[in-house]
């Protein structure tokens, strides 16, 4: 099988560069393992929220210059910042055009976290819970709804957050007739398993919860929900939302997050209606390399049938989704075995503390400035790689994940566009 380019990795790098080349009337195929962390989401996009040496950031283009100055390794270093800003420019247009709006500003703001507090972030599904304000909310009162018997949502540490933050909530729960089934196994009262019911509520339940909603929420502002809907319905919430006569706000739960399956969703229905070739429940588990350059790839469903392509992408992420692999004496990249940054010795890996910064979160595979992978420290020709699993940046700490894997999405797919 011939393509133009071979993605390895099927996440929000690898699909956003997909899109990108399709675009431009490259032929490309993403071979993919399965779940990627999409399926984590909060429902927002982080581009930088804290500096190397912990200093927060309230504008990334202003603190640019600072984090290549602390971390000339950093990928954003490697894009420099006259990249840095254009790639974020960029970034946000793609955004904005996906039929799941976002909004943000290159200015940070502030989303609520499952457990109420506010963390700053870049871009945000615009009927998520936010705010302006690093210490304040825009309601004095609110109404925090939650599912009879759903767990993986805590109302109770949200109004205790909230409350040090000035804003009164009143914790109230509704019930469905519909979901009651769920409740014969606990493993079932999920949210994408609620969410699948919530989306096909008949007029009658859709009317029993309006009421509800109604009268839980008399003296609030807003309301703020779990993210239990929307995930094939998307008008159901705005239906809701103008029966109830006040503004309802979502608030993550503990994953799956429905909002990061029906983005990855609308992500590759996007890359195949663009004439992209997406291989799902695939494993690449080697590549061949001659004269400095990837000539092809094999995967496990495909067994001795080769992919070829003129470029290839690695967009497998890091440890979570095994694109990086640690054993008792090294971490190694296990596709093309390229250079991995990180400690010699074990001991160094982590930290005791389980609170502290874990220096394993920096460890990556090396590039050069063109996200190229690097073996014995020489570049390879047309192997890039893009996304978590690029070395010396901490996606928790920083506040960077996000913005690591669509910007270096972004620039690879314009590198090679630029290839004859």
């Amino acid at each position: 099988m011939k393509f133009d380019t071979v993605i390895i990795g099927g996440g929000l790098a690898g699909l956003v560069s997909g899109i990108k080349l399709c675009q431009q009337n490259k032929r490309c195929a993403i071979i993919s393992a399965g779940q990627s962390a999409l399926h984590f989401c909060s429902g927002s996009f982080d581009l930088l929220n804290k500096l190397p040496d912990g200093t927060e950031v309230t504008s990334p283009l202003e603190a640019i210059g600072q984090l290549i100055e602390q971390n000339p390794n950093h990928p954003y270093s490697k894009l420099g910042e006259e990249e840095f800003k254009i790639y974020t420019k960029e970034a946000e247009e793609f955004l904005k055009s996906l039929e799941i709006p976002f909004n943000g500003s290159t200015t940070n703001h502030y989303r609520i976290t499952p457990l109420g507090e506010l963390k700053p972030t870049w871009q945000t599904i615009d009927s998520f819970a936010t705010t302006q304000t690093k210490n304040k909310l825009p309601w004095k009162e609110v109404s925090v709804f939650n599912l009879t018997g759903f767990l993986d949502f805590y109302p109770d540490f949200i109004a205790h957050s909230l409350a040090k933050l000035g804003t009164k909530s009143n914790v109230e729960e509704f019930n469905l007739e519909s979901v009651d089934r769920l409740r014969r196994n606990p493993s079932e009262l999920r949210s994408t398993n609620i969410t699948n019911v919530m989306d096909k509520l008949s007029q009658e339940e859709l009317n029993s919860l309006i009421a509800q909603l109604k009268k839980g929420s008399k003296t609030s502002e807003a309301i703020l929900f779990p993210a239990i809907l929307g995930l094939e319905n998307e008008q159901q919430l705005k239906v809701i939302e103008k029966e109830v006569g006040k503004p309802i706000y979502i608030i993550p739960t503990l994953p799956p997050s429905v909002i990061g399956i029906k983005l990855q969703q609308y992500l590759h229905n996007r890359f195949i209606k663009l004439g992209g070739t997406y291989m799902l429940g695939d494993n690449v588990i080697k590549g061949e390399i001659e004269n400095n350059s990837v000539t092809k790839v094999y995967s496990l469903n495909h067994g001795n049938i080769p992919f070829r392509a003129d470029h290839f992408v690695l967009a497998s992420g890091s440890f979570f989704s095994q694109g990086l692999i640690a054993n008792r004496s090294t971490v190694y990249e296990p596709i093309f075995n390229l250079d991995v940054y990180s400690a010699d010795k074990r001991e160094d890996w982590y930290n005791e503390n389980v609170f502290n910064d874990q220096p394993y979160q920096n460890f990556g595979i090396k590039t050069n400035p063109e996200f190229k992978g690097l073996i014995n420290n020489k570049p390879l020709n047309n192997l890039y790689v893009i996304g978590a699993g690029l070395e010396n940046f901490n996606p928790i700490k920083e506040g960077s994940g996000a913005g690591v894997s669509l910007l270096t999405a972004l620039k690879v797919a314009h590198t090679i566009q630029s290839k004859k």
